[in-house]
C-alpha cells in the first residue's frame, strides 16, 4: 500500500469516526462540573452533543450566561433541570424551594394551583435559560415505606395522580417549556432506592396497569413532550430493568408516546453497578430509548474523579460508537432517537424566541398555606426549639437539607438527632441533652417517616415523656395519632419550614 493510499485509509477511517461520534452525541444528556463551560462539554457540543442537565453544584447568580455559553457551542442544546419543587429543588438548592411539593399539591387537590404551580416552574426554568423540567413525578406512591418517592408523588391514588400530573404538564408546557413525567412504568410499588440498588416490583401486571401506568397514560394524552423510564425490574415483563426493556418501552409507544423517552441517570447503582454507564447506555438505545441522561458527576461522593463528568461521557460516547462500529446497536436506532431530540430542541428554539404569555401573580406561599394541616390541639407559643430528627439525605433528595430546620427555627440553634443511627442508649442520652438544652421551651420536632419508621416514632414518645411541651414537624407522609399535636407538612422545602413556623407561633390563625 502506498503512503496516499494509507493516508486515504486514515482519512477514511477518521470520518467514520467523526461521523459515529456526531451519531452517539445526539442522544448524550450529561451532566458537568462547574459554573462555567469546560473545554470537553464545549467540544462536544460543537460536535453535536444534545445537550446538558444542570445539578446544584451548576447553580449560580450566572447560571443564565452559563446556558447563553451552552447555547453558543449548540444553539439546539437541551438544558434540563431537576426540578419539581418541594422537596427536589436545583435551582434553590442552597436556600430550599419556595414552590409547593407534589404531595402538598395532592393533598390540597386544587388542579388550577397545580397548573399555576406548574407555569411558574416554567417561568423560572426559562429565566436561567433551560428548557426540559424532569417533572412531574407521575408516580403513585402505593408503598408508604418507599425510600425515594414519598412526598415527591401527588399521592397514592391513581386517580389523583393523573389529574394533578396533567395539570402540571399543561402548566410547564404552556410557558414553553418541555415536562418529563417519570419514572416510568412507576417507581411508587418499591422500597429500594434505585440509587443504590435494582428495585424488583413483586406487583401483579393487571395491578401495575390498573393503577401504576394510568397517570402515563393521562399525560401522553396531554400531549406531554417526554418521559423518563425507572431503573425497576417488573419479572413478569423480563428480567431488564425497564430502562433496558424493550418490552416495557414499547409500552410507550404503543399508548400512542412519539416523544422522547429519556432514560433516568445510567450512574445511578442499578445500571453502572450492573451493566456500567457505557453498556446501559448501549442497551437503552436498543431498547427504544432516545435521550441518556448520564447523572450528576458529584454523585460518587469522595471517590469521585477531578475529571468524573468528562469520564463519564466518554465511557457512554465510546461504548455507543463501538457498538454502532461492530454493528451490535443500529445505525438506523440511533438516527432515529436523535431525530427525536431534534425535533424536540427545533419545538423549544420556537417556544423560545416567541413572546410570554401574560400570566397571573403566583402565590406559592399561599398554596403552600392551605395544603399544611394539624392534627391534635395546636397551641400557639413562643418560638420553638428545633431537633432535626430526619434521616440522612439520599442522592435523590436533600432531605436532611440545614435550610429546612434553619427555617423552622428562624436562624436559632438547632439540635441534630438521627434515630436511625443511635442504639438506644444512645438515644436516651440524646434526648435528655436536647431536652436540656431546650431549657424548658417547647420541642419542635422534625420528622420525615413517623408513618412507618418506628425509632422515629419512638423518639416522639420519649421526647413526650421528658419534655413540657412538644409538637411533631412531619415533612413526610402523613402520620396518624403519634400521641402530640403534628403540622403535616408533607416537604422538606424552606417554605413550607417557613409556614410551619407561623402555624407554631400564632402568625396566622
Amino acid at each position: 500500500m502506498s503512503v496516499a493510499e494509507a493516508n486515504d485509509d486514515r482519512s477514511a477511517g477518521d470520518a467514520e469516526t467523526a461521523e459515529l461520534e456526531r451519531l452517539a452525541n445526539a442522544v448524550l444528556w450529561p451532566g458537568f462540573y462547574g459554573r462555567t463551560v469546560p473545554a470537553w462539554l464545549e467540544e462536544a457540543l460543537q460536535h453535536g452533543l444534545a445537550g446538558v442537565v444542570y445539578f446544584a453544584q451548576n447553580i449560580g447568580p450566572d447560571l443564565a450566561a452559563l446556558s447563553a455559553g451552552i447555547r453558543a457551542a449548540n444553539p439546539r442544546a437541551l438544558i434540563g433541570v431537576d426540578e419539581e419543587g418541594g422537596s427536589v429543588t436545583r435551582l434553590e438548592a442552597a436556600t430550599g424551594s419556595t414552590l409547593p411539593g407534589a404531595a402538598q399539591l395532592g393533598a390540597l387537590d386544587d388542579v388550577a394551583a397545580t397548573a399555576s404551580t406548574g407555569a411558574e416552574l416554567a417561568r423560572r426554568v426559562r429565566a436561567v435559560g433551560a428548557d426540559v423540567v424532569l417533572g412531574p413525578v407521575a408516580d403513585v406512591n402505593t408503598d408508604p415505606r418507599n425510600p425515594v418517592i414519598g412526598v415527591r408523588a401527588f399521592g397514592a391514588d391513581a386517580d389523583l395522580v393523573s389529574r394533578h400530573v396533567v395539570a402540571a404538564v399543561e402548566g410547564i408546557q404552556a410557558g414553553g417549556v418541555a415536562a418529563c413525567v417519570k419514572h416510568f412504568p412507576g417507581h411508587g410499588d418499591t422500597h429500594v432506592d434505585s440509587h443504590h440498588d435494582l428495585p424488583r416490583i413483586a406487583v401483579d401486571p393487571a395491578e401495575i396497569e390498573r393503577v401504576h401506568l394510568g397517570p402515563f397514560r393521562a399525560a401522553i394524552a396531554a400531549g406531554v413532550d417526554a418521559v423518563m423510564t425507572a431503573h425497576i425490574v417488573v419479572p413478569a415483563w423480563g428480567e431488564e430493568p425497564a430502562t433496558l426493556n424493550p418490552r416495557v418501552l414499547g409500552m410507550l409507544r404503543e399508548a400512542g408516546f412519539d416523544g422522547v423517552i429519556i432514560t433516568d441517570a445510567l450512574d445511578m447503582a442499578a445500571i453502572r453497578e450492573t451493566v456500567g454507564i457505557g453498556g446501559g447506555g448501549v442497551l437503552a438505545l436498543a431498547a427504544g430509548a432516545d435521550l441518556l441522561c448520564i447523572g450528576n458527576p458529584t454523585n460518587p461522593g469522595a471517590a469521585a474523579l477531578p475529571d468524573q463528568d468528562e469520564h463519564d461521557y466518554r465511557t457512554a460516547r465510546d461504548a455507543i460508537v463501538g457498538a454502532l462500529r461492530d454493528g451490535s446497536l443500529s445505525r438506523e436506532r440511533v438516527a432515529e432517537a436523535g431525530a427525536r431530540v431534534a425535533r424536540l430542541a427545533a419545538k423549544l428554539a420556537a417556544a423560545s424566541s416567541a413572546e410570554d404569555a401574560d400570566t397571573a401573580p403566583y402565590d406559592g406561599a399561599g398554596i403552600v398555606r392551605r395544603a399544611l394541616r394539624v392534627r391534635g390541639e395546636l397551641k400557639t407559643a413562643d418560638a420553638p426549639f428545633v431537633v432535626d430528627a430526619r434521616r440522612s439525605s439520599t442522592l435523590a433528595v436533600d432531605s436532611a437539607a440545614g435550610y429546612v430546620s434553619e427555617a423552622l427555627a428562624a436562624g436559632a440553634a438547632t439540635v441534630r438527632l438521627d434515630a436511625a443511627h443511635l442504639d438506644e442508649p444512645q438515644r436516651d442520652a440524646a434526648v435528655a441533652a436536647a431536652v436540656a438544652q431546650a431549657d424548658g421551651r417547647r420541642i419542635a420536632l422534625l420528622v420525615d417517616r413517623i408513618d412507618t419508621d418506628p425509632a422515629q416514632r419512638a423518639l416522639v414518645g420519649e421526647f413526650a415523656a421528658r419534655a413540657a411541651e412538644i409538637v411533631a414537624v412531619n415533612v413526610g407522609l402523613p402520620s396518624g395519632d403519634v400521641g402530640v399535636p403534628v403540622i403535616e407538612v408533607g416537604s422538606a422545602s424552606r417554605i413550607g419550614a417557613e409556614l410551619a413556623r407561623e402555624r407554631l407561633i400564632g402568625a396566622v390563625r
